[in-house]
């Protein structure tokens, strides 16, 4: 799935559900080390674990984060 990202430093995250699971989350954009940590964290979670852990973080100088939008992205996809 592609996401759209809104108010933060990364425009865009890409992923997969798999049985439940997270799986190959690229963000486009941000701080790449961060970003591509948070990706390695959660390969292979839960998607509900994922969501309970990085929904309403926020970043300092935003409304959201880029974590907090992966989760959004995780709620969107389990709605369709």
């Amino acid at each position: 799935m592609k996401y759209i990202t809104s108010g933060v430093c990364a425009t865009e995250i890409e992923f997969e559900i798999k049985d439940g699971t997270v799986h190959n989350v690229v963000f486009t954009g941000g701080c790449d080390g961060n970003l591509s940590g948070i990706a390695k964290l959660v390969e292979g979670m839960p998607v509900m674990d994922v969501i309970e852990r990085l929904d309403g973080t926020v970043c300092q100088k935003h409304e959201s984060s880029c974590p907090a939008q992966l989760a959004r992205a995780l709620k969107r996809a389990l709605q369709q």
